[in-house]
């Protein structure tokens, strides 16, 4: 699909209300990068007419057009679209629009964060916890099934808090829209080529994804249901149901029904999750239900809750209620450009122009008496006996990936220079990445980049999303010692 009809097959789709008066890039001051897709970036923005926050997601036109990936543009701005604002569980898309090179969506920014890193920071949820934001999810999803729409892609990183501490739930690209009356308007035909097309593979992420999604079966509410079952799991015990090195292992798990429950796990939610874990969509609980999830509701870990007003969230804990606020500030540019949009990713925060005497360290600005200091202090790294006496400059956890498997590795960038990757559980160097004068980094998003060498192409995936960070102190090390090469 050509650009041009990329931009017509967005233009024409119905606009939210509040995109009567054309807005563009320049109305806003662009914050920090709040995440990445495999296809876009969030920012945090403030308006700079009424200093409100937003998040705005910007997709890259060419990279939409490269991935084929039109149809999951246009469906997350249906789903939004029919969502609208009636119920609050939902971020809500407030303006769209668009310049020669990107797509821009406004929608409503989640000052608390994503759920995984709550979880992450507590360990786990304290019971009251876990039952009150699986409440809400409940709600969430009578209304977004009551809408004819399943999700697909439910997970803690697509769950998030707003101010007051609700949940409002998230990136609508693997939804399925289905044939309703509430979706009339909806070109189904061209949403569902999508669906035809990835019947050999399943949609969302793997530790979520349900049996029959892996089975080639159509996807349906249920579905949503045994995520809801695997995050009420991971909110109890801080841990995902099915884990396994590879996405191959966790697939088997999945349709083996294969998972433990930790000891002290409590019965109610136990109880809870194995009559939504079930391998039969139309077995779970809430799946058949006349009127949507009456029985969800009246299970027992539910017991004496008011649906119709669920009270204030409890507090999570003092460790997760802390969240730094982040200001914009107001002598940053309105707009978004190439320069700013790459300081953003790689500083994270807006900063001011540097004046020119004011040098950016690099990561091999390092004087004799500080490599030996930093050697000294390297003893105690479990990961010194694998690098040959050369000083670790950076390190950490990548998914390195070939053929359809990705192997978790420590990568070891270091003087020399070296790149060394070792397996963290057997503790055994499994490699190391060849330099040369012909070497070059690439990234793709957040969390994907490739190292390009004369004789391989390394795929390379940062859980954790610095894969910019990687990319530039990797190029710093090679102007170190190919100057003439950068």
């Amino acid at each position: 699909m050509s650009m041009r009809n990329v931009n017509q097959v967005i233009s024409k789709m119905t606009p939210p209300v509040e995109e009567a008066r054309r807005r563009s890039a320049s109305d806003y001051r662009f914050g920090k990068v709040l995440g990445e897709g495999s296809f876009s970036t969030v920012y945090l923005a403030k308006d700079i007419h009424t200093s409100k926050e937003y998040a705005i997601k910007v997709l890259e036109k060419a990279h939409i057009i490269r991935e084929k990936k039109t149809e999951y543009v246009m469906r997350e701005k249906e789903v939004l679209r029919i969502l609208g604002s009636s119920c609050p569980y939902f971020v809500r898309l407030y303006w769209t629009f668009q310049d020669p090179e990107h797509l821009y969506f406004v929608l409503t920014y989640a000052k608390n964060g994503e759920l995984l890193k709550q979880i992450d920071k507590c360990g786990c949820f304290t019971i009251d916890c876990a039952r009150y934001y699986t409440a809400e999810m409940v709600l969430a999803l009578e209304y977004l099934h009551g809408k004819g729409i399943v999700h697909r892609d439910l997970k803690p990183e697509n769950v998030l808090f707003d101010d007051n501490w609700h949940i409002l739930i998230t990136d609508f690209g693997s939804a399925k829209i289905l044939k309703t009356d509430n979706t009339e308007k909806c070109d189904n035909d061209t949403l569902d080529k999508g669906d035809r097309k990835r019947r050999n593979s399943f949609v969302g992420t793997a530790q979520f994804v349900s049996p029959e999604m892996l089975s080639e079966s159509s996807s349906s509410h249920a579905s949503d249901l045994w995520a809801l079952g695997c995050i009420l799991y991971q909110m109890v015990s801080g841990m995902m149901p099915f884990r396994g090195r590879s996405e191959f292992l966790i697939f088997q798990k999945i349709l083996n029904l294969e998972y433990e429950y930790p000891e002290g796990f409590d019965p109610q939610a136990k109880d809870l999750v194995q009559k939504l874990l079930v391998i039969a969509p139309n077995e779970r609980l809430g799946a058949m239900d006349q009127t949507t999830y009456t029985s969800i509701r009246q299970h027992e870990l539910f017991k004496d809750l008011n649906w119709d007003d669920l009270g204030p969230p409890p507090k999570i804990s003092d460790i997760c209620d802390s969240i730094k606020d982040i200001a914009i500030p107001d002598d940053v540019e309105p707009g978004l450009d190439k320069e700013k949009a790459s300081r953003l990713q790689l500083d994270l925060v807006p900063t001011p122009t540097r004046k020119k005497s004011q040098l950016v360290k690099k990561i091999t600005d390092l004087t004799a008496a500080e490599i030996e200091q930093k050697l000294e202090a390297q003893k105690t790294n479990i990961y010194n006996s694998f690098v040959e006496g050369n000083l670790i400059l950076k390190q950490g956890m990548i998914d390195k990936k070939k053929g359809l498997f990705a192997r978790r590795r420590m990568f070891l960038l270091t003087l020399g220079p070296h790149l060394y990757y070792v397996d963290p559980v057997a503790m055994v160097l499994k490699g190391e990445i060849p330099w040369s004068e012909d070497l070059r980094t690439e990234a793709k998003n957040f969390k994907i980049f490739f190292i390009h060498t004369p004789n391989r192409k390394y795929y390379l995936e940062d859980p954790e999303g610095y894969a910019l960070q990687w990319c530039k102190a990797i190029d710093e090390v090679k102007a170190y010692y190919y100057p003439e090469q950068v």
